[in-house]
């Protein structure tokens, strides 16, 4: 394994003429902070990371920075894995030409990540010019993220156009479906241009639930922002209220209890098993599979029952905590037993519900082949999480950056290579088995010991990354302090933000009335892409 020092070697010698490589609070990061002169250079060095040092793009922040030194800042942030090893490249961003050449023809992962800075900083990514976060009726000279605007401000709105791919042809029909949904769907439009029932093109307008979380957050106490991290993503609560933390900890340079550590642990895996025994009853209910879906939807309601005994809360909201976490879900023998008894006839009715799924041909003939995601597409639009490793994608977290008590456990990686709707099941599956045998694991390890610990004064003028490998995939948020200790600016990269446009690939060629189980296998969060 290469280490943290041999990669600043190697970086030295590479782009020594171009950068300052200097090393950050928490131990597995390094900053490489780009001379003035040399932002021409941006796509050339970001493809020597990419394609040199085989480093992953992981999110782009943006920061103003004029109140601390004049300029804006943007942060381009690699996953180094195999060193386990962050790579953060800042670039400096004069405010009289807020222009930067665009990386997304190098790394077309990063493409919505540089419209979105545009939307909300004004910082072009040229040639990249197009609206993203911002809908059409939003000014465009209205850029929210900065720090002179007021977010209790009215905005007043303007006449504008939804741009989509156009496909013309005879018998090419568009279809629009949302922003409005039926059900308790969360806002999202989707326009098909399709001949007969085949699916040529998808365009997505998202945003429609954009709470301003990252705005919000600024000059309040990274304590108070615990609890804005648990409103990310529903779903996704404790994850994101973990990965906040991490981060405020590792800036802190501060490690949380051996038993805390543990219960986190847990908890994330109860959230996955919950999370995709969902999907897999959505799954079955759009293919019309109603005896697999109340099954499986009988089965989470357990394990969500679980967590209310365990922490006092379904979605296991109020848990986490800066230092620890606040309750021991195995605090008492009757939690201990619920957990065991849970968990274990949790083993048995799951299996039934995969031999159930796996003997019914119609489920079968439904899933396989359909919505096929290639490896190539995967890779290059940079999937993440159980959407990117159903083609193909070999990356998690949980071995990749090791966090919580993943280091001190077996965590099997699930990969497959065909990429369609079953793959995106069986990755599911797998992991569901592999979370039932790390809970198990994990119960009772260092019992009775501390959960919380009093955190030092969060310092200020610091950043650092916080993640946690979440049940979609990689949550990372990016944190800076400003004098006080409390939050400058918060980054917040949710999975769905990277696996979206994968969407719109996995349908084309696809019947319109799959759609639905196609979209329902990768599950992506409105919530937590707007943010």
């Amino acid at each position: 394994m290469t280490t943290k020092q041999e990669y600043m070697a190697l970086l030295e010698k590479s782009l020594g003429d171009r950068l300052t490589i200097r090393e950050a609070p928490a131990p597995n990061e390094l900053y490489l902070s780009l001379h003035e002169g040399a932002l021409a250079l941006v796509p050339e060095t970001c493809s020597l990371l990419t394609r040199s040092l085989k480093a992953h793009f992981t999110t782009l922040a943006a920061n103003d920075e004029r109140m601390l030194n004049g300029r804006f800042s943007l942060y381009y942030i690699f996953s180094v894995p195999p060193a386990d090893l962050f790579l953060i490249l800042q670039v400096p961003v004069d405010p009289r030409h807020m222009e930067v050449p665009s990386i997304s023809h190098i790394i077309e992962g990063a493409n919505w990540f540089e419209r979105e800075v545009k939307d909300c900083f004004g910082i072009i990514a040229f040639p990249n010019i197009y609206k993203l976060a911002s809908h059409p009726d939003w000014p465009e000279d209205m850029h929210v993220m900065l720090k002179d605007v007021d977010p209790g401000q009215s905005v007043p709105r303007v006449k504008g156009r939804f741009d989509f791919k156009e496909v013309e042809g005879e018998g090419v029909f568009e279809i629009p479906v949302g922003p409005v949904h039926a059900g308790i769907i969360e806002p999202g439009h989707f326009r098909f241009s399709v001949a007969g029932e085949p699916i040529i093109s998808l365009a997505l307008q998202l945003f429609y639930t954009h709470k301003g979380t990252e705005k919000i957050a600024e000059g309040r106490s990274p304590r108070h922002a615990v609890f804005l991290a648990e409103s990310i993503s529903g779903d996704s609560s404790f994850g994101h209220a973990i990965a906040f933390c991490h981060a405020i900890e590792r800036l802190s340079g501060f490690d949380p209890p051996p038993r805390a550590i543990v219960i986190r642990t847990m908890l994330l895996e109860l959230e996955r098993l919950c999370n995709h025994i969902s999907d897999i009853g959505a799954i079955l209910m759009d293919v019309g599979f109603s005896v697999g879906a109340a099954t499986a939807f009988e089965l989470k309601e357990q394990f969500l029952a679980l967590n209310e005994i365990l922490t006092g809360s379904r979605l296991l909201r109020g848990v986490a905590a800066i230092g620890g976490v606040r309750r021991d879900p195995e605090n008492g023998p009757s939690r201990h037993e619920a957990l065991r008894k849970t968990l274990e006839h949790g083993k048995r009715s799951f299996e039934d519900l995969v031999s159930l799924i796996m003997t019914s041909s119609s489920v079968m003939d439904r899933l396989e082949t359909t919505g096929v995601l290639s490896p190539l597409d995967a890779y290059r639009l940079g999937i993440t999480g159980i959407a990117g490793r159903a083609s193909g994608i070999d990356r998690d977290y949980r071995r990749d950056h090791p966090h919580c008590a993943y280091p001190e456990s077996h965590v099997h990686v699930a990969t497959r290579t065909e990429g369609d709707v079953l793959a995106r099941v069986r990755i599911r599956i797998d992991e569901i088995r592999d979370a039932f045998a790390l809970v198990e694991d994990l119960q009772g390890r260092h019992a009775g010991q501390p959960i919380l610990a009093q955190v030092t004064p969060v310092p200020p003028g610091r950043s650092a990354l916080g993640y946690v490998e979440g049940w979609r995939g990689e949550i990372i948020h990016w944190v800076m302090t400003d004098k006080t200790g409390n939050i400058f600016r918060w980054k917040i990269t949710d999975p769905s933000f990277h696996n979206w446009r994968a969407l719109t690939l996995a349908v084309r060629n696809n019947i319109v009335p799959d759609f639905p189980v196609i979209n329902k296998s990768f599950n992506l969060s409105y919530s937590g892409n707007d943010r």
